[in-house]
């Protein structure tokens, strides 16, 4: 399994734990306490991968970073977007600026 698949793969688990309502599951407790609770942890991880740029070792920035992907991809979810959205619109922003 490619990388990229991967990460298809894990919205297709983020999304069977959310309608799995299993309050052992971290991605459900996650979403069942709503958007601000999503939202702040994005903030969270967004601020720990800052620092982990600045002043931590590369993998600890890789582990940061893997944090505010999961998260990223639970807001997602939630909205009701996929990660191919985001993807779709960074390849029309570089045909645009390409041409190509």
């Amino acid at each position: 399994m490619s990388e990229i698949e991967f990460l298809l793969k894990l919205e297709e688990i983020i999304d069977e734990r959310a309608r799995s309502r299993n309050e052992s599951s971290y991605t459900w407790r996650l979403i069942s306490a709503g958007l601000g609770k999503i939202c702040k942890k994005v903030l969270e991880e967004s601020g720990e991968v800052v620092i982990a740029a600045l002043s931590e070792s590369n993998d600890r920035l890789v582990e940061e970073t893997a944090d505010l992907l999961y998260h990223l991809l639970v807001l997602l979810r939630y909205k009701g977007l996929s990660i191919r959205d985001v993807v779709k619109l960074l390849e029309k922003r570089h045909l645009e600026r390409t041409g190509k």
